[in-house]
């Protein structure tokens, strides 16, 4: 797990998120993925997506048709 979590750019979190809180999800990108893990696990398991379903999550989320 340490290579591949080695392999992404610096880990982001939202700053909505604030600095008061590891309960939220960080993002980092590689040329080939987007990793996505949970900030209070930051050694557990890595999800990553493919850079094309990354952007079409991101645009999706951006829209607001998911908003409750």
């Amino acid at each position: 797990m340490a290579d591949l979590v080695s392999g992404y750019g610096t880990w982001r979190k939202s700053s909505r998120s604030g600095n008061t809180t590891d309960n939220c999800v960080e993002v980092a990108g590689a040329p080939a993925a987007v990793g996505v893990r949970d900030s209070k696990d930051r050694s557990g398991p890595v999800l990553a997506v493919v850079p094309g379903a990354w952007a079409a999550f991101v645009a999706e989320v951006r829209s607001g048709r998911l908003d409750g």
